[in-house]
Protein backbone atom coordinates (compact mmCIF):
# COMPACT_ATOMS: atom_id res chain seq x y z
CA UNK A 1 0.00 0.00 0.00
CA UNK A 2 2.45 2.72 1.20
CA UNK A 3 6.21 2.47 1.40
CA UNK A 4 8.67 4.51 3.43
CA UNK A 5 12.17 5.15 2.10
CA UNK A 6 15.17 4.51 4.32
CA UNK A 7 15.81 8.27 4.46
CA UNK A 8 12.24 9.00 5.57
CA UNK A 9 12.30 6.23 8.18
CA UNK A 10 15.55 7.61 9.63
CA UNK A 11 14.10 11.13 9.78
CA UNK A 12 10.90 9.90 11.47
CA UNK A 13 12.99 7.95 14.01
CA UNK A 14 15.15 11.02 14.71
CA UNK A 15 12.13 13.32 15.08
CA UNK A 16 10.38 10.89 17.44
CA UNK A 17 13.44 10.87 19.72
CA UNK A 18 13.72 14.68 19.62
CA UNK A 19 10.08 15.00 20.64
CA UNK A 20 10.24 12.29 23.31
CA UNK A 21 7.87 9.94 21.46
CA UNK A 22 10.16 7.04 20.48
CA UNK A 23 7.36 4.45 20.21
CA UNK A 24 4.82 6.57 18.34
CA UNK A 25 3.81 5.99 14.73
CA UNK A 26 3.34 8.29 11.78
CA UNK A 27 -0.25 9.23 10.88
CA UNK A 28 -0.71 10.04 7.17
CA UNK A 29 -4.02 11.51 6.00
CA UNK A 30 -5.52 13.04 2.90
CA UNK A 31 -7.68 16.03 3.81
CA UNK A 32 -9.80 18.47 1.84
CA UNK A 33 -8.35 21.88 1.13
CA UNK A 34 -5.82 23.75 -0.93
CA UNK A 35 -6.22 25.16 -4.39
CA UNK A 36 -6.39 21.73 -6.07
CA UNK A 37 -8.79 20.13 -3.61
CA UNK A 38 -6.82 17.72 -1.39
CA UNK A 39 -3.62 17.85 0.64
CA UNK A 40 -1.57 15.58 2.88
CA UNK A 41 -1.37 15.82 6.63
CA UNK A 42 1.34 14.05 8.65
CA UNK A 43 1.48 13.79 12.41
CA UNK A 44 2.25 11.57 15.41
CA UNK A 45 -0.08 8.91 16.74
CA UNK A 46 0.47 6.81 19.85
CA UNK A 47 -1.78 3.96 18.70
CA UNK A 48 -3.93 2.82 15.82
CA UNK A 49 -7.70 3.17 15.70
CA UNK A 50 -9.94 0.19 15.01
CA UNK A 51 -10.33 0.98 11.29
CA UNK A 52 -6.75 2.00 10.49
CA UNK A 53 -4.56 0.36 7.91
CA UNK A 54 -1.22 -0.15 9.65
CA UNK A 55 1.98 -0.57 7.70
CA UNK A 56 5.26 -1.34 9.41
CA UNK A 57 8.12 -0.06 7.31
CA UNK A 58 11.74 -0.03 8.44
CA UNK A 59 10.74 -0.11 12.09
CA UNK A 60 8.19 2.70 11.72
CA UNK A 61 4.44 2.16 12.05
CA UNK A 62 2.42 4.16 9.54
CA UNK A 63 -1.28 4.64 10.33
CA UNK A 64 -3.72 5.38 7.49
CA UNK A 65 -7.45 5.89 8.02
CA UNK A 66 -9.93 4.14 5.69
CA UNK A 67 -10.89 7.41 3.94
CA UNK A 68 -7.28 8.20 3.01
CA UNK A 69 -6.20 4.66 2.09
CA UNK A 70 -7.52 4.63 -1.52
CA UNK A 71 -5.88 8.00 -2.26
CA UNK A 72 -2.53 6.82 -0.85
CA UNK A 73 -2.40 3.34 -2.42
CA UNK A 74 0.96 2.78 -4.09
CA UNK A 75 2.56 5.91 -2.61
CA UNK A 76 6.11 6.31 -1.39
CA UNK A 77 6.99 8.63 1.48
CA UNK A 78 10.47 10.10 1.22
CA UNK A 79 12.43 12.79 3.04
CA UNK A 80 14.23 15.25 0.79
CA UNK A 81 16.75 17.91 1.68
CA UNK A 82 17.21 20.32 -1.19
CA UNK A 83 19.32 23.32 -0.19
CA UNK A 84 17.48 25.63 -2.56
CA UNK A 85 13.94 24.53 -1.71
CA UNK A 86 14.39 23.41 1.89
CA UNK A 87 13.79 20.04 3.50
CA UNK A 88 10.69 18.00 4.20
CA UNK A 89 8.69 14.89 3.58
CA UNK A 90 7.62 14.25 0.00
CA UNK A 91 4.90 11.84 -1.05
CA UNK A 92 5.27 10.30 -4.50
CA UNK A 93 1.71 9.30 -5.30
CA UNK A 94 0.72 7.55 -8.57
CA UNK A 95 -2.94 8.49 -7.98
CA UNK A 96 -2.46 12.26 -8.33
CA UNK A 97 -4.02 13.61 -11.53
CA UNK A 98 -2.81 17.21 -11.08
CA UNK A 99 -1.22 19.50 -8.50
CA UNK A 100 -1.37 23.20 -7.80
CA UNK A 101 1.55 25.47 -8.64
CA UNK A 102 3.02 25.31 -5.15
CA UNK A 103 2.76 21.51 -5.06
CA UNK A 104 0.96 21.45 -1.71
CA UNK A 105 -2.46 20.30 -2.88
CA UNK A 106 -3.58 17.71 -5.41
CA UNK A 107 -6.49 16.45 -7.43
CA UNK A 108 -7.07 12.70 -7.42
Amino acid sequence: MVTLTETAAKKVADLRLEEGKPEWGLRVRVVGGGCSGMSYELGWEDQETADDNVIEAQGIKVFIDPHSAPYLAGSEIDYVDNNMLGAGFAIKNPNVKSSCGCGQSHRF
